[in-house]
């Protein structure tokens, strides 16, 4: 890929903005690489750092803004989506917008498409160790529905669909910041701390997607997890994150009958499956996409952990003010 014409929708956002990154640092480290290849498409421009990319403004909700943005491109990467809790702008972004997308992209006849999903699409678990589609996925959210349906169209393109599940590192504003408000309303180990969850660091998630778009062979019109192959404990989670001083230590088991005794009497944000998300199974398995990448899945998200701590307490400090 590093002599291709990538198009990268997204790339101010959490994910897509950790996919940029990694595709200017393969640039720089690979001589004759040329930055511009890299076209980012969005609403607003990447930050300074993104600068060595071109930009081309556009936005998914409104199809016509997406006319020749995959023009020339050999490999899309289509990473945006729209998590709002409103059905009609999830559909316009992630079924319409990504209807479109793909129309473009066969009109320009890109080779490679590689787009971005979640495991939000099976809905509530818990779900231990399963592999693509052993369940039938039954999404809860007007994000999670529309991301599912927008799949189908990119799948009719022969893309590489990717179901990530829970994503930590810089930018994370949801996982590590739901377990300080659910610590806080429920301060025990949850079950026991025994649930496997799966997870991924930012930027290894970027690295198996530019590793997906270099690899030679990877097969189009297929979905893999994108997690980290070895599930966490949800008590080892809670651990690290304690020694690195982002949440209070925890040692007490509490059976999870209590643990929603205890929760229900609290209030905060997170609901009762949000809770579940972190503190029941929910695996993912994710060897395979590693193997069709190329690419090696890292020592694991908690090894991450300390890179992304300092991150992380500026996060945690503005949800406590």
């Amino acid at each position: 890929m590093s002599s291709s014409r990538i198009v990268l929708t997204g790339a101010t956002g959490f994910i897509g903005s950790a996919v940029l990154t990694e595709l200017l640092r393969q640039n720089a480290a690979e001589p004759g690489t040329v930055r511009e290849h890299i076209r980012a498409v969005g609403r607003r421009p990447p930050s300074p750092a993104g600068g060595a990319c071109a930009w081309r403004e556009a936005d998914l909700a409104k199809p016509s803004t997406l006319r020749g943005v995959c023009e020339g491109a050999d490999v899309l990467l289509h990473l945006a989506a729209s998590l709002s809790s409103e059905a009609a702008e999830c559909e316009a972004v992630n079924i319409d917008g990504t209807a479109a997308l793909m129309e473009e992209a066969a009109r320009a006849g890109v080779g490679r498409i590689i787009q971005l999903s979640t495991a939000a699409v099976y809905g509530p678990g818990p779900h231990h160790g399963i592999a693509v589609n052993d369940i039938p996925p039954a999404p809860l959210s007007a994000a999670s529905r529309s991301r599912l349906a927008g799949e189908s169209h990119a799948l009719a393109a022969s893309a590489i669909v990717l179901r990530p599940p829970l994503v930590t590192g810089p930018g994370d504003r949801w996982v590590v910041p739901a377990l300080a408000e659910l610590l806080e309303r429920v301060p025990a180990l949850w079950d026991g701390g025994r649930a496997l969850l799966s997870l991924v660091d930012v930027a290894d998630l970027a690295r198996l997607v530019v590793g997906l778009g270099r690899a030679p062979h990877p097969g189009g019109g297929t979905i893999h997890h994108a997690g980290h192959p070895q599930p966490v404990r949800t008590g080892d989670l809670l651990a690290a994150l304690a020694r690195h001083g982002l949440l209070p230590t925890v040692t007490d088991p509490l059976p999870w009958p209590e643990c929603l005794r205890q929760f229900r009497a609290t209030s905060g944000r997170m609901s009762e499956r949000q809770f579940s998300l972190l503190a029941r199974d929910h695996w993912y398995r994710s060897e395979e996409v590693w193997h069709v990448a190329g690419a090696s899945p890292g020592p694991g998200p908690l090894h991450r952990l300390g890179a992304a701590a300092p991150f992380y307490r500026s996060a945690l400090r503005l949800r406590s003010g």
